[in-house]
């Protein structure tokens, strides 16, 4: 077999294919004996049909179809692998000559990864928010504590803001009542704007046994969009009771004894949390001005396929879990489809660049992974999928994603590798170290970072 190269443009090429007929006698005997296990010809035992009497009964044609589409993946595979190419995607494969006992030519055009320099990134520099914790933050941190501890109890007086009322709700557009605009026993928590715009207006200062009717544009249901007379009927008025804040509170909301423990835990707790955020903050600053540096021909083909299936998972998965259509969607985020297609294609584009940059700088710095990197990956990913870790590691194993996991791995490492490099420094100017966090909280950060815009 002979083969060459044609680069088209930076990240395609067309292979030039030769393969002499001897060379296609494997595939030639593999096509005989299927094409002998499913025809039956008079005279002849099943399975024992000469190759004369095949090639007249139904043709010399069909047994060289059926051969060259056998021996097809295994020369383009030779010819890529002697071309040292690393190819995205499927071939356009086209036979440009076939003559029977003597040559098979073909091209094959596909899509390869670009050729990449990778500059020094040591120059780097970013800034990233600072991670003090102040008291209102432990205070506000506590309070929000203190609420999951709240109590209720039924009072009579008029309804004010805070207050639960439990309600009956009911609903009519154009002087009829909806079939599915009636509710009722629903509590609702004035202030918090969580039922229809109007209703704390309408609910404060009544009295259990009070009612009152507003408008209000329904946010959902058959009529949604549309405006709707409401009528609310408070059945109950419920004032929250928070515990006071004392020693005694700390112990039945915590393991610690008293509230300054408690106090001091927290703050403690918002520190790793403001450490960790810092660290997420840093690796994608570092990966923003790392892509600034390289330029990265971009495959059409590939670049298309990702678009669409971005937009397939949005449409048909993330969207239609909830039962909400893309035109509905954009309307709700206030854009026109030609600026979420702009979008779409941006997205896809810094995707696709992160993961062939960081990729590189994997082959640059000689990044392994260990297996227990892997298992500690493998662990986070099933757990942010909902999954017993048993489960998401034998669908891994069975969809053959084994590679992609140990790509994304790479890829955290690689772009950890580069935050090392670069001077991070915090908004009070000061140098932050990254390696003082914990290591595993790193890693995770540092992969989280790489995966949000990975093809």
């Amino acid at each position: 077999m002979k083969s060459a190269v044609e680069t088209l443009n930076p990240t395609r090429v067309r292979l030039t294919v030769e393969v002499p007929f001897e060379e296609l006698k494997p595939s030639l005997d593999a096509a005989y004996k299927k094409i002998n296990q499913q025809v039956t010809v008079a005279g002849f035992r099943k399975g024992k049909i000469p190759a004369r009497v095949i090639d007249q009964r139904f043709g010399r044609g069909a047994v060289l179809e059926e051969a060259v589409n056998d021996a097809l993946p295994k020369f383009y595979t030779e010819a890529v692998n002697k071309g040292e190419l690393n190819p995205l995607g499927q071939p356009d494969v086209d036979i440009t000559e076939l003559k029977d006992g003597e040559l098979l030519t073909f091209t094959a055009e596909v899509d390869i990864r670009p050729a990449l320099e990778i500059p020094d990134y040591s120059g780097i520099e970013v800034t990233v928010d600072a991670t003090e914790v102040t008291d209102e933050d432990v205070e506000k941190s506590v309070e929000q504590l203190r609420e999951r501890f709240a109590t209720t109890s039924p009072v009579e007086r008029a309804a004010a803001e805070g207050d639960i009322v439990t309600v009956d709700l009911e609903a009519k557009v154009d002087g009829e009542v909806l079939e599915d605009g009636v509710a009722q026993d629903v509590d609702y928590t004035i202030g918090s704007g969580q039922l229809l715009d109007g209703i704390d207006d309408a609910v404060k200062g009544l009295e259990a046994g009070g009612s009152a009717t507003f408008t209000s544009q329904l946010k959902g249901g058959s009529a949604e969009g549309k405006d709707a007379e409401i009528k609310v009927d408070v059945k109950a008025v419920k004032a929250r009771e928070l515990p006071e804040l004392d020693d005694e509170f700390a112990q039945m909301a915590s393991e610690f004894d008293t509230l300054e423990e408690l106090k001091a835990d927290s703050r403690k707790r918002l520190e790793r949390m403001k450490k960790f955020d810092q660290a997420t903050q840093a690796q994608e600053k570092v990966l923003e001005e790392l892509l600034k540096l390289v330029e990265v021909p971009m495959p059409e083909k590939l670049l298309e396929d990702e678009i669409r299936t971005r937009k397939h998972n949005l449409e048909h998965h993330q969207l239609g879990q909830i039962g909400m259509t893309l035109e509905k969607y954009l309307e709700m985020q206030g854009k026109t489809a030609e600026e979420f297609d702009a979008e779409l294609k941006e997205q896809a584009e810094k995707g696709i660049k992160t993961q062939f940059v960081l990729d590189e700088i994997v082959n640059k710095e000689k990044v392994s992974v260990g297996q227990d990197e892997l298992t500690e990956h493998l662990m986070r990913r099933a757990q942010s999928s909902g999954m017993a870790p048993d489960q998401f590691a034998q669908a891994v194993v069975e969809q053959g994603q084994v590679p992609m996991l140990v790509g994304e791995v790479a890829r955290g490492k690689a772009l950890a590798t580069v935050v090392e490099a670069a001077t991070v420094k915090d908004t009070n100017g000061e140098v932050v170290d990254l390696d003082e966090g914990d290591d595993d909280e790193a890693a995770e950060a540092a992969e989280a970072a790489a995966e949000t815009t990975e093809a």
